[in-house]
């Protein structure tokens, strides 16, 4: 699959609402994913460690609405924006997120993906 290829599926699982199984399907064994965030879970590496993360997110958020914007595709690049309208479940504030996703394909798997967030 081409990263062009990769990135329009990615998106059309995430519009639907299957962000899990849209990074089981593509992240490699060794995917590194980047949080700009200070933490423990800023930086987490392979597939078991970025699954934790996402199960952690989604244990932790009530997500109201979302839309995924993209892909932008550069190379074996793209870049996907995520707004979300959720609520954290601890302190249960509502919150509007801003986010942008950068992947790295290689090998026909995404090998980093890196988020940034507005504020």
């Amino acid at each position: 699959m081409s990263t062009q290829d990769i990135a329009n599926d990615l998106v059309a699982l995430c519009k639907a609402g299957k962000f899990n199984e849209a990074g089981e399907k593509y992240w490699a064994d060794d995917v590194l994913s980047v949080e700009a965030m200070p933490g423990d879970m800023a930086q987490m590496r392979g597939k078991e460690a970025v699954r934790g993360k996402g199960e952690w997110w989604a244990d932790a958020h009530e997500i109201h609405a979302s839309e995924v914007e993209g892909p932008y595709v550069n190379g074996d690049q793209f870049v996907v924006r995520f707004k979300m309208d959720l609520t954290q479940k601890a302190s249960g504030e509502r919150i509007k997120m801003d986010e942008v996703g950068v992947y790295t394909v290689k090998n026909g798997k995404i090998a980093e993906e890196r988020f940034f967030y507005s504020e």
